[in-house]
C-alpha cells in the first residue's frame, strides 16, 4: 500500500485510494450497467441509454461521432485523474490515509508545477506541461481502451458465474513482448480478471491454460491484435453514439 501511495500520489499525482475503490468495483462487475464505474463516463456514451440522454444539438453530433474523437479526448485523461484525486482528498466522506494522500498530492501537483516554472520560461513551461499531460493521457487511455470497450454489456438483472462474468466481458491483445511492454501486461486482460492478485509476469504463462479451459467449457475467449481492438473500440463507440445497437442481443 505504501509503495502504491508513493507511486500514485507522490510520483504521478493520482489518488491511490480512489483508484483502488474504482478498480475493485470494476473487477467485481465488468461492463455491468449500474455497477461498473468504468462505463459510467460523462464525456462518452458507452451504453445506448447514455447515448439516448437529452443533449444539445452539438453534443448529439459529437456523441454520434465519438469513436473518431475518442483518442484525441484521451489527451485530457490525466487532468481528469488529477481532478478526481483532489475531489477525493477534500471530500467530507471518511477516507483512510487522507492526510498522507493530501500531502503527497500537494507535493506532486503544487511542487511539480512550481518546479517547472522555476526552471523554464513561462511559455516553455506551459508547452512542457501541455505535452506531458497529453502524452500521459493518450498512453494510459490507449493501454486501457482495448480491455473492455466493445465487449458485451451486462444487464443489471443478468446473473453470471464468475468465469463468464470475467471472460466474456474482457479482450486479450496478441502481439508478443513488445505489446506486453506497451500495455504493461494488460494485454492479458482475461487472466488479469480471473486472477487479479497474480503477478503480471505469470499472466503470460496462465494464458494457454485459461484459453484451453474456456474452449473445453464452451466459453468464448476473445483474443485479437492491437489494431483490430482499436478498430472495434472506434466502431463500437460510433455505433452506440448513433443508437443503432442493442448490446443485449
Amino acid at each position: 500500500d505504501w509503495v502504491s501511495l508513493i507511486i500514485a500520489n507522490l510520483m504521478v499525482g493520482i489518488s491511490y485510494g480512489w483508484w483502488q475503490s474504482k478498480h475493485n468495483r470494476h473487477h467485481a462487475n465488468p461492463n455491468k450497467e449500474g455497477a461498473d464505474p468504468d462505463i459510467a463516463l460523462t464525456a462518452l456514451a458507452l451504453t445506448p441509454a447514455q447515448a439516448a440522454r437529452d443533449r444539445s444539438r452539438l453534443m448529439r453530433w459529437l456523441v454520434a461521432h465519438q469513436g473518431w474523437y475518442f483518442f484525441p479526448i484521451l489527451m485530457l485523461e490525466r487532468l481528469s485523474l488529477h481532478h478526481m484525486a483532489i475531489r477525493r482528498v477534500i471530500s467530507p466522506a471518511k477516507i483512510g490515509r487522507r492526510w498522507v494522500e493530501l500531502s503527497f498530492l500537494t507535493v506532486r501537483l503544487a511542487g511539480g508545477l512550481a518546479l517547472v516554472f522555476l526552471v523554464l520560461p513561462p511559455e516553455k513551461a506551459v508547452a512542457f506541461l501541455a505535452v506531458e499531460l497529453a502524452i500521459f493521457g493518450l498512453y494510459m487511455g490507449s493501454s486501457f481502451a482495448p480491455n473492455h470497450i466493445g465487449m458485451p454489456l451486462v444487464s443489471p438483472k443478468l446473473k453470471l458465474d464468475f468465469l463468464r462474468r470475467q471472460v466474456l466481458m474482457s479482450r486479450n491483445i496478441s502481439g508478443g513482448p513488445l505489446v506486453s511492454i506497451f500495455m504493461g501486461g494488460l494485454n492479458y486482460q482475461i487472466e488479469h480478471h480471473l486472477f487479479p492478485s497474480m503477478a503480471r509476469p505469470h499472466l503470460r504463462k496462465a494464458q494457454p491454460l485459461v484459453s484451453a479451459y474456456c474452449a473445453a467449457q464452451g466459453v468464448p475467449y476473445t483474443r485479437t491484435n492491437l489494431w483490430q481492438a482499436y478498430r472495434s473500440v472506434i466502431g463500437y463507440l460510433n455505433t452506440v453514439g448513433l443508437r443503432g445497437k442493442d448490446p443485449f442481443l
